[in-house]
């Protein structure tokens, strides 16, 4: 069992939506905080044909408990709540008339958004749990992390080709295209590779629709369907010009390193290898996204790149905090370029190249050089950003 990070005391006084993907550990989290909870599973059938049918069954059974705010012991969890999204109708009532606080779990907020589903009119305060960071884990291993992702079920497992194929070909594949409303299931696999091979870069639609066969409309659909199912998500550039001219165009990060491993043929990720560096960066933004979620912190969160190829990976604020990361255990003066520039440029507090060096060591500049445990530390103690 995991000690999450995520503070779900907040559910104990509002009504919460719970997103995240699935095997993040959202059921497992919250049989923990709220062992005695009424629970409404929509992944069993029985209960989703039942609730589908009538959706003010929920209603019926609360008013026959005779349930009100002042009774609960503990809030009402529906699990799986875009399956049936017009249960949202009956808890808004509840809510409104009867006082009772629900946690409301999901794995996908498309068909929520898009259904144009009663979303309680900003009475549901929105919590998102991710996969597994590096405090949340005893004698956390980083080549591990790597190599099997950090969802629970995967990074539990020494070889989990079996779990993250079945993960792909089962849920991703599968239960994603039929999101998309669309019956072209080959078209949207291949989507998903290629969109693996480019995660992380700066996104080109035209590119990568040619790869696929689709038209670039399509393409920009399939990634709001990986956005929509808490799969992936945007990184926007930093825009604030100065001197430079910069680029305009985002990147894009699966949620987890375990399927973009796996949809990208990576095999095993060496140390020192092109596929280690990429994940270690993709590692590195996890980390940073779960921390600006988890401390309510958000601050902005973003990338710098300009029109002549300098970069720093992650902007944190309002350029406070220049990060770069490299997986090399000697960082040297090449690995610098782009924070130097950005430094010259926007004055950070602190610039940041978060390495596998053995020691912590500043340059003249003041460019420090952080290994990665130290960073990890100094962020989730709060001493990177507040």
């Amino acid at each position: 069992m995991y000690q999450r990070l995520l503070d779900l005391s907040i559910c104990g006084d509002e009504t919460c939506f719970l997103w995240g993907p699935r095997q993040a550990g959202k059921s497992t989290l919250l049989r923990a905080t709220f062992p005695k909870a009424v629970r409404y599973d929509l992944l069993l059938a029985s209960e989703f044909r039942r609730l589908s049918m009538r959706p003010e069954t929920v209603r019926e059974e609360c008013e026959a408990q005779g349930l009100t705010g002042g009774k609960q012991s503990a809030p009402i969890i529906i699990d799986e709540i875009q399956k049936v999204p017009d249960l949202l109708d009956e808890v808004h009532w509840l809510i409104e008339n009867r006082g009772l606080r629900f946690i409301l779990c999901g794995s996908s907020a498309r068909k929520v958004k898009r259904g144009h589903a009663n979303l309680l009119g900003g009475r549901a305060v929105r919590c998102e749990l991710f996969p597994l960071v590096s405090r949340e884990i005893e004698n956390f291993s980083l080549n591990q992390a790597l190599n099997t992702g950090l969802l629970p079920r995967h990074y539990q497992r020494k070889s989990p080709r079996r779990v993250l194929q079945a993960y792909v070909a089962d849920y991703l594949k599968e239960e994603v295209a039929a999101e998309a409303l669309t019956r072209n299931i080959p078209a949207f696999g291949r989507f998903l590779e290629v969109a693996a091979l480019c995660n992380g870069e700066v996104i080109n639609h035209a590119n990568i629709a040619r790869e696929c066969g689709v038209s670039s409309p399509t393409v920009k659909e399939y990634f709001l369907i990986l956005e929509d199912t808490l799969l992936g998500e945007y990184l926007l550039p930093y825009r604030r010009r100065r001197k430079r001219r910069l680029a305009v165009s985002p990147k894009f990060f699966f949620f987890d390193i375990g399927p973009v491993n796996h949809l990208a043929h990576r095999g095993t990720v060496e140390s020192g290898s092109e596929a280690f560096g990429r994940a270690f960066e993709h590692f590195l933004w996890m980390e940073i996204r779960a921390h600006r979620s988890y401390s309510e912190a958000f601050y902005p969160f973003t990338f710098w790149r300009t029109a002549s190829q300098l970069e720093v990976d992650f902007i944190l604020g309002e350029h406070e905090i220049a990060v770069e990361a490299k997986a090399t255990e000697m960082a040297a003066r090449q690995h610098l370029r782009g924070l130097r520039a950005f430094k010259e440029e926007y004055g950070p507090k602190r610039s940041i190249l978060v390495s596998r060096d053995r020691k912590a060591r500043k340059t003249e500049d003041g460019i420090e050089i952080l290994p990665w445990e130290r960073f990890l530390d100094e962020l989730w103690d709060g001493k990177v950003i507040g």
